[in-house]
């Protein structure tokens, strides 16, 4: 593998890339469900997440909140009538702070609080608002505090909001439409064209051209999957464990491109193949469509590991004690997927000798 090569063939790719129709699909398709999803379900549209706060006492957090930018907040005078709120969906959340609140905190006592959260409101505003609290208390109290939040779910809690249940397929459309669709049809077009036989005679290798594809198709892959969360505001608390996961995402896809590439012999084989492959890709986001249907059915597929995480972290605010299995898993996969076409590779290379 030489760098220079290298980079002139990525150059190539993203020179060329545009103006293939799977490049245009790649890239549209995943915006235009975003917007079309968010549009139709208030997604981007959105309001901030809305808090209702019955404050027994004169606390500092009810000040806080009243001024933050981060979430609409509201005081009430009884604690019925902002549970009533809550339960129609007035509010994603309504809590109740305790006469000695402010002395508990200030004194570094760990504090718990109930909170009345309407069961149709959207996971990352729960997230948001449990997050942006915990920081008002740590700097009220001038403590590194925990704030204990112990959710009471009114409403019906049985309902997942559609944009919830979507998200997971947009997000698997935006990182493997384009990183395996991409390398795949560009490898073929090669083979079709001739034009590997020309650049083995150059000093660019077999190997520096799969790895030109690779690259712009991961950055394609990864551009997307983070483009997809941008536009539904789903980047959770951990936005850098989340890019983690997208960019390992990203590689998965394009080591699945790769392979469909050096496999099929023409774009119509390759469609076909998709049509097999697509349901190894999507199926887990079906799954979470309906959540009716048993987890343990979207732990059968590849992309699970990919989605789950995604999931955990943008929706559920969960950190990498929360994900740590899951993208274990991942890096084990696309380990082994690597070794497939690096091995793929070199007999594809032994052939053309």
């Amino acid at each position: 593998m030489r760098l220079p090569q290298i980079l002139v063939l990525t150059g190539k790719e993203l020179l060329w890339g545009p103006k293939n129709f799977v490049f245009i699909m790649a890239v549209v398709t995943p915006i235009v469900l975003s917007f079309m999803v968010t549009a139709m379900f208030g997604g981007l549209f959105a309001d901030q997440p809305r808090l209702g706060i019955y404050d027994e006492g004169d606390s500092q957090l009810t000040l806080s909140a009243l001024k933050s930018t981060t979430f609409k907040a509201g005081e009430y005078l009884t604690a019925e009538e902002m549970i009533q709120d809550a339960r129609s969906g007035a509010v994603d959340m309504g809590i109740v702070l305790p006469a000695e609140f402010d002395s508990a905190i200030n004194a570094g006592q760990t504090v718990q609080i109930d909170a009345y959260i309407w069961g149709e409101s959207l996971v990352k505003n729960r997230t948001i608002l449990g997050v942006a609290m915990a920081s008002m208390v740590r700097s009220i109290s001038g403590h590194n505090l925990e704030l204990e939040i112990t959710p009471v779910v009114i409403g019906d809690e049985e309902s997942v909001p559609w944009e919830e249940r979507l998200l997971p397929l947009i997000v698997l459309m935006g990182i493997f439409l384009g990183g395996t669709m991409l390398p795949a049809t560009s490898i073929i077009n090669e083979k079709q064209k001739k034009t590997i036989n020309a650049l083995m005679v150059t000093p660019a290798s077999l190997g520096d051209i799969i790895i030109s594809k690779a690259i712009m198709g991961v950055m394609i892959s990864f551009a997307m999957g983070v483009l997809v969360l941008v536009i539904n505001q789903a980047f959770g608390t951990h936005p850098g464990l989340l890019v983690g996961v997208l960019l390992m995402g990203a590689v998965m896809a394009v080591e699945a491109g790769l392979l469909l590439g050096i496999y099929a012999r023409d774009i119509s084989t390759l469609f076909a193949a998709m049509k097999t492959v697509g349901i190894l890709l999507y199926a887990p986001a079906f799954v979470y469509m309906f959540p009716a249907l048993p987890e343990w059915i979207a732990r059968i597929f590849p992309t699970y590991y990919v989605i789950q995480p995604v999931v955990d972290i943008s929706q559920n605010g969960e950190g990498w004690s929360g994900v740590m299995l899951e993208v274990t898993i991942l890096a084990a996969l696309i380990v082994l997927i690597g070794f497939i076409v690096a091995g793929k590779t070199r007999s594809v290379r032994e052939r053309l000798a």
